[in-house]
């Protein structure tokens, strides 16, 4: 396994703004091997940037010896693929279609998104769940072509937006496809925020895991049933039986840091926790 840090772990991160350069050099400076890029419609890395401008790209993280093959977009927030306003999944498909293309310009092997929303704090609406399940194969009967064209892997991640809690209803729909190049990006941290337990969705997807994303979180089980952002290892996530699972399935590629909200140690104790637990180091 390979130890990295996702773009959006930085200062500028989640507005698509710190340069490349920057997250080159901080990646490299805390001790990670591989950085995970960002996609947006507007920033550094965004939906318009052209061939010849990745290539560009390519050469500084080619020059600066990380390790980059996997690229993240968080547009389904905004634009949702399972949105109930026609014009909008038109957009958050032809702009998940642009991603795929940048991300073969950039040489990334595989790109996370966000797969529609049914409920979510941040999200603005609330789609019924059976529409959004049409509606996301729609979307990816629209993406996947692009995908396979360009040998591109196609990501769902599993978040917060009350899809796809159950890691068997997961792997039947990737499944339902019969491609190789869709498959789940697995974060381990969010399954706790819907008391799952990694090892058994590792266990089940087994092979459809095609990138690996942590963070952490403390469950605080009280009358309010809330639970919080943490450092790695500080949380409930069962490591010892998360990283025995992952051996088990014999997955090999990036485990990318997803860590939120931005301060200045971040990077450096993340780095030093995933030494502890994965034995980087």
């Amino acid at each position: 396994m390979i130890k990295g840090i996702s773009y959006l772990s930085f200062e500028n991160g989640l507005s698509n703004n710190e340069s490349i350069e920057s997250a080159l050099s901080q990646t490299k400076n805390n001790g990670f091997d591989a950085l995970e890029l960002s996609v947006s419609s507007e920033g550094v890395i965004n939906t318009n940037t052209s061939k010849a401008e990745c290539e560009l790209i390519r050469k500084k993280i080619e020059n600066s010896g990380v390790f980059v093959d996997s690229i993240a977009t968080g547009m389904s927030w905004g634009l949702s693929p399972t949105s109930n306003d026609k014009s909008i999944r038109e957009k958050s498909i032809s702009l998940h279609q642009d991603a795929l293309k940048v991300a073969n310009y950039l040489d990334c092997k595989a790109l996370l998104f966000v797969p529609g929303v049914v409920k979510s704090p941040i999200s603005p609406e609330i789609v019924r769940y059976d529409r959004a399940l049409d509606r996301l194969r729609e979307a990816i009967n629209q993406m996947l072509p692009i995908a396979e064209d360009l040998n591109v892997d196609l990501c769902m991640e599993n978040v917060w937006n009350g899809f796809f809690y159950s890691p068997i209803e997961l792997r039947d729909f990737v499944d339902s496809f019969d491609s190789d190049r869709l498959g789940v990006y697995l974060d381990i941290g969010n399954l706790i925020g819907y008391q799952q337990h990694p090892p058994h969705w590792i266990e089940l997807l087994n092979s459809r895991i095609k990138r690996v994303q942590i963070k952490d979180f403390q469950e605080n089980f009280d009358w309010t049933g809330s639970f919080s952002f943490c450092d790695i290892g500080a949380g409930d996530v069962p490591w010892k039986e998360t990283i025995a699972a992952l051996d088990a399935i014999q997955y090999k590629s990036t485990i990318i840091a997803e860590m939120l909200p931005w301060d200045e140690t971040i990077l450096s104790r993340t780095s030093a926790a995933m030494d502890q637990l994965f034995k980087f180091k």
